[in-house]
């Protein structure tokens, strides 16, 4: 039989995203009346401040929502610049600030105004998967770096030159607080790695998307080191507005227009609703810092509750609100391990292979971005699953 010339494109051939394919095996099991706790994906239980739902609800009564220039109304972007100043001491120029359809879209324009088919990034290994799919699905290719606890799981410039071996490097991306690990690079690290591409021509993105969330260590902005730096930030999880997809770049001046011209074309423009109710959630910070102390919370349970059941090698939860944890004792094969934890124990988390296809089979990602009861509830459920597997 002949195939048919009618097929899907090779770009498109990119892996799933196993945690939203957790997120649907869940909600089949609570649409047969399972109670199910939600610890597969990264997204705040907390609603959108009040603030911003108080300029969304006036901006409604309005009755009219258009397109706004691709860059971003400018109430927003002057705000964000706001931010930098007050919270980084940065000053960054307002035309250099770009409103996103959340940094799912930050990325596609980065990649697209920084880098031509065929150049390789760097990205680590674990680390959040679609950098990678994305970066596939543009016949851009990725450059997986397995980092570990010898640089607390930090990519260096010695990781670079070997890559470089390879091939030319074109872009490095790195995260911190990281997703998978919300694990941190120290000021130093981060630095080093920054001036390290700035000397070799490298385009520095800096995926900031859990700034705000952090409970240890030093956070700050790649702004601080070069301005030649990309940054990727959202309102999605320390602002709890995920379903709104809404987000932002700081762009080095010479990708500010190449950048614009091809938003013009993919995305017109970020919903103007979301951009005027983000611009609301920038003066939200003590209702926002209650959630987090919220998650804090979260963290201080789980780290003192998962060693005590046997999942006790944990990698550092200096920020986000996640926790990577070793399960080799009790599983090798995490894709297994987490659909029955799901179907036995009810509790939902991400398979570390969907963050690393090397050594993720090992690791389970668990989000404690729920409820502090529904926490509890976890492991009370995760110790019995783990000891009647023993």
């Amino acid at each position: 039989m002949n195939q048919s010339p009618f097929q899907p494109s090779r770009r498109s051939d990119v892996a799933p995203f196993i945690a939203m394919d957790v997120l649907a095996e869940a909600a089949r099991l609570e649409a047969q009346g399972r109670k199910i706790i939600h610890m597969e994906v990264g997204q705040p239980s907390a609603p959108a401040p009040k603030a911003a739902l108080d300029m969304a609800r006036k901006a409604l009564d309005h009755g009219r929502l258009g397109y706004t220039e691709a860059l971003g109304i400018r109430p927003l972007r002057e705000a964000l610049a706001a931010h930098y100043r007050k919270a980084y001491g940065v000053d960054v120029p307002v035309e250099r600030i770009m409103a996103t359809t959340g940094s799912s879209a930050g990325f596609n324009l980065a990649f697209l105004a920084a880098f031509d088919p065929g150049d390789r990034v760097v990205l680590t290994a674990p680390g959040y998967p679609a950098y990678r799919n994305i970066l596939k699905a543009l016949g851009l290719v990725p450059v997986e770096i397995e980092v570990g606890a010898e640089t607390r799981w930090s990519l260096t410039p010695a990781h670079l030159e070997e890559a470089q071996k390879e091939g030319p490097v074109k872009g490095v991306l790195v995260a911190s607080p990281a997703n998978p690990t919300g694990t941190m690079m120290t000021a130093e690290a981060l630095e080093d790695l920054i001036r390290y591409c700035d000397d070799a021509g490298i385009w520095f993105i800096s995926d900031e998307i859990y700034h705000g969330l952090v409970y240890d260590g030093d956070e700050r902005t790649a702004l601080e080191t070069s301005q030649n730096t990309i940054i990727v930030n959202s309102f999605s999880k320390y602002y709890c507005m995920t379903g709104w997809r809404i987000g932002w770049l700081v762009l080095p001046e010479q990708l500010v227009r190449p950048t614009e011209r091809i938003a013009q074309s993919l995305y017109i423009s970020p919903p103007e609703l979301s951009q005027i109710a983000a611009g609301a959630a920038l003066t939200s910070v003590q209702e926002l810092e209650a959630v987090k102390a919220g998650y804090a919370a979260n963290r201080a349970l789980l780290l003192d509750g998962l060693p005590k059941i046997g999942l006790d090698r944990l990698l550092p939860v200096d920020g986000a609100f996640y926790i990577y944890a070793d399960i080799s004792r009790f599983r090798s094969d995490s894709l297994e391990f987490a659909k029955r934890m799901l179907h036995e124990a009810g509790v939902a988390a991400t398979p570390g292979v969907d963050f690393d296809p090397v050594h993720g089979h090992e690791f389970l990602r668990f989000s404690f971005a729920g409820a502090h009861e529904d926490m509890k509830d976890a492991l009370e459920r995760l110790s019995g699953f783990l000891d009647a597997g023993r």
